[in-house]
């Protein structure tokens, strides 16, 4: 698996990766059970080379876009899915080469990308913790209390792998590593719409805050109405090209990771941030995040995500 993921996504798989592989193969029935019928999370997308290493993708579509859904920044590579409104989990590759942690949203949701969780068994933790505390809920129904012992036998197994030095649970454990404040900015990327930020320096059109610095609404409200005017995104696109021929991609990148978040169908945003991001990652030697890029443009309209 880890050559073929090396060979056909130009990446490398983490040790992380491995990790979470190996405490999904030890769980027992009932552990089992609670991951995929209580947290209602699957490994899926590229977790599905490490049953069939070999597979190759139906109706000679790209490999790359397994499980790689509309929206999906070609940083991100899904590993797992989750049970309702299209939440899914990819590790997240922004320098091209390595993983620098794990990123989730909700394909039909409004919400942004969340990358606080380091690892794949860091996010499992962190949602089995948010579940937990739900059975508290006097509302949450029959069966509470199978759940919770379903769920204490998972959290033994999977702190036999990771984060075993977190004695929190439930809420305490979502206070303190999970706390719902604004996160700390992040000087090393600029904001983007999708909420994940971009890993690059330069100059912006608009001067772009820092990765966690913008107010949110205000710039996703600004942005979505310019793409909504077509000579002015027309406008804003060609000096995209023209700052990252000057040897500056980094508003090439914001915008066209912009454009692919909010390209809602429109075949016209698709080919602009298709054109960007292609740009921009060339410009950064990113060859693999361009290659990406491009399989997911040609095969954005696929009625499934799964190819194999």
């Amino acid at each position: 698996m880890e050559e073929r993921f090396r060979r056909d996504w130009g990446l490398e798989a983490p040790e992380s990766l491995f990790r979470f592989q190996a405490f999904h193969r030890s769980l027992d029935a009932v552990e089992r059970q609670a991951l995929h019928d209580d947290l209602w999370l699957s490994p899926t997308g590229i977790m599905d080379l490490f049953a069939d290493p070999g597979a190759q993708p139906r109706d000679g579509i790209d490999i790359r876009v397994h499980w790689r859904f509309y929206r999906d920044p070609p940083e991100f590579v899904t590993f797992m899915h989750g049970g309702s409104d299209g939440l899914h989990y990819g590790l997240w590759f922004d320098d091209d080469r390595t993983c620098s942690g794990v990123a989730s949203y909700y394909t039909n949701d409004g919400d942004g990308i969340d990358t606080t969780a380091a690892t794949p068994l860091e996010a499992v933790r962190g949602y089995l913790e948010r579940v937990w505390f739900d059975l508290d809920d006097p509302d949450d129904g029959e069966g509470s209390p199978e759940k919770r012992s379903r769920l204490g036998r998972l959290r033994e197994k999977l702190t036999a792998f990771e984060t075993g030095d977190r004695a929190e649970i439930g809420m305490d454990y979502n206070v303190e590593y999970q706390p719902a404040v604004v996160p700390p900015v992040d000087r090393d990327r600029i904001t983007t719409l999708d909420g994940a930020g971009a890993l690059v320096a330069g100059e912006t059109a608009l001067g772009r805050p820092a990765h966690n610095e913008a107010d949110e609404y205000k710039f996703a409200t600004y942005m979505y109405a310019h793409f909504d005017d077509a000579e002015a995104l027309a406008d804003s696109v060609a000096e995209a090209r023209s700052r990252c021929a000057a040897g500056d991609p980094a508003e090439a990148l914001v915008l066209g990771r912009d454009l692919h978040w909010a390209s809602f169908g429109d075949p016209a945003r698709e080919a602009y941030a298709n054109e960007l991001l292609v740009l921009a990652y060339t410009a950064l030697d990113r060859p693999a995040l361009a290659a990406i890029a491009g399989a997911h443009h040609r095969h954005r309209s696929l009625e499934s995500v799964a190819v194999l």
